[in-house]
């Protein structure tokens, strides 16, 4: 699967979860983005002149902090998400 495919598709769980996904210039030392909560909503904000790469990284990251069994996903995707999870503190 091409990396804009996965981008696409994570952004599409996150859309499915109600998780709002926003590309924005970040900066600095703060990495490509992650997860947060605004107004008690999740959302995760990605650095827009991140790498797809970079970009796929974020999201799958973010999501693996959901439960995400009634979501539609690739056996790939499902996968990247899995093994992001070990990255993330949780």
């Amino acid at each position: 699967m091409k990396i804009q495919d996965t981008l696409k598709e994570l952004e599409n769980v996150a859309e499915q979860k109600k998780i709002k996904v926003t590309y924005e210039n970040i900066g600095g030392e703060l990495g490509a983005g992650g997860l947060c909560k605004v107004k008690g909503e999740h959302r995760v904000i990605v650095d827009k002149r991140a790498t797809d790469g970079e970009k796929v990284t974020v999201l799958a990251q973010a999501l693996s902090r959901f439960p995400l069994e009634d979501v539609k996903v690739s056996d790939a995707t499902r996968d990247l998400i899995a093994k992001s999870a070990v990255f993330v503190r949780k």
